[in-house]
C-alpha cells in the first residue's frame, strides 16, 4: 500500500467517523424531542416507555382536544363580550332615564307604607283622568346606591311599567 493510498483510508475514516457523529447527534436530537413531546402530553406523563407512533397519536389527538377547548373559549369570550355591551346599553339607559327623571321630589324613604302611600297618591292623581286604567298591583325596592332606591310597581298603565327613581335626602 502506497502513502496515498493510507492517506485516502485516512481522509476516509474521518469523513466516515465526521458523518456518523453528525448522524448520531441526529438521532440525540430526535430522541430528546420525542422524550419532551412526552412529557409535554398529559396523557403520556410518567410513563418513561411509549413508542413514537403512540406519542405522535397522544399528541395529536391532545393538540384536537386543545383547539375545540380554545375555541369554546374564544366563543365563551364573544358571549361575555356581548353581555357586557348589553349591560354597559342598560346602565347608559338607566343613566338616562335618571337624568329625565330628576323631576321627582325629594323624599325620605321611611318604610314600604310610605312608598305605597305615595304610589296610591300618585295612581289616584291618574285615576281622575283614567279611573280604570291604573291600578297598583306590587311594588319593588331595589338599592341603587347610598342615596338613591329605584321603586319598581307592577301597574297595569296602558299597557306600560311605570318605573319611578327616588333621590332620597
Amino acid at each position: 500500500m502506497s502513502d496515498e493510498d493510507r492517506e485516502m483510508d485516512l481522509e476516509n475514516a474521518e469523513k466516515r467517523a465526521h458523518h456518523n457523529a453528525l448522524e448520531r447527534k441526529r438521532r440525540d436530537h430526535i430522541k430528546d424531542s420525542f422524550s419532551s413531546l412526552r412529557d409535554s402530553v398529559p396523557a403520556l406523563q410518567g410513563e418513561k416507555v411509549a413508542s413514537r407512533a403512540q406519542i405522535l397519536k397522544k399528541a395529536a389527538d391532545y393538540i384536537q382536544y386543545m383547539r375545540k377547548k380554545n375555541s369554546a373559549h374564544l366563543q365563551d369570550i364573544d358571549d361575555l363580550r356581548r353581555q357586557n355591551n348589553l349591560l354597559e346599553a342598560q346602565i347608559r339607559t338607566l343613566e338616562k332615564s335618571r337624568a329625565v327623571m330628576n323631576f321627582i321630589p325629594k323624599v325620605d324613604i321611611q318604610s314600604e307604607e310610605y312608598c305605597e302611600e305615595y304610589l296610591s297618591e300618585d295612581s289616584s292623581d291618574s285615576e281622575n283622568s283614567r279611573p280604570t286604567q291604573h291600578k297598583t298591583k306590587k311594588l319593588k325596592i331595589l338599592d341603587l346606591s347610598d342615596n338613591e332606591i329605584l321603586v319598581l310597581h307592577d301597574a297595569i298603565f296602558q299597557d306600560s311599567l311605570p318605573i319611578k327613581f327616588l333621590n332620597l335626602k
